[in-house]
């Protein structure tokens, strides 16, 4: 493992977040395999460039704020990415509640009010999907559309 494949590394993980299996696939674009990997990666992490609890934190907060995923989706792309469960837990404490509600809510309302020409439980069905598809937990859905439901009537 040479000096310019370590730097190389180190860049690739200041430039935003990382997690081990980002670096790992990034060691065999550069060639580094096993032993050598793994040894890249132990020094990233002891120099502070690579933090799985660190990732999950930011790849939750980004990925709620930009992109409105909920809960269920965030877990799901993180364990995709091989990080602990504990990480995960961390990651989605990040998430506030009010925010959290506060966007489903917002979500739910704006596709109700798309559907405005369907019938009511075709509306209701297709709002419930579409949120099942953003990641957002069923209860919590359904009380969201019951709620902007009731402010239809």
């Amino acid at each position: 493992m040479s000096s310019s494949d370590i730097l190389k590394l180190r860049h690739y993980c200041a430039y935003q977040e990382r997690c081990h299996m980002e670096v790992r696939e990034k060691c065999r674009e550069l060639k580094l395999y096993g032993e050598e990997a793994e040894e890249a990666i132990a020094h990233l992490v002891t120099e502070g460039f690579l933090n799985e609890e660190r990732y999950a934190k930011a790849f939750a907060g980004g990925k709620f704020r930009m992109q409105q995923w909920g809960r269920k989706k965030i877990r799901q792309a993180l364990k995709q990415k091989q990080i602990s469960d504990y990480c995960i837990r961390k990651g989605l404490a990040e998430i506030d509640p009010a925010a959290y509600e506060q966007a489903l809510l917002s979500l739910a309302e704006r596709k109700y009010q798309s559907l405005r020409g369907e019938q009511y439980l075709k509306r209701q069905y297709k709002t419930l999907q579409y949120l099942l598809q953003k990641g957002f937990e069923q209860e919590l859905v359904r009380e969201a559309i019951e709620q902007i439901a009731k402010k239809e009537d």
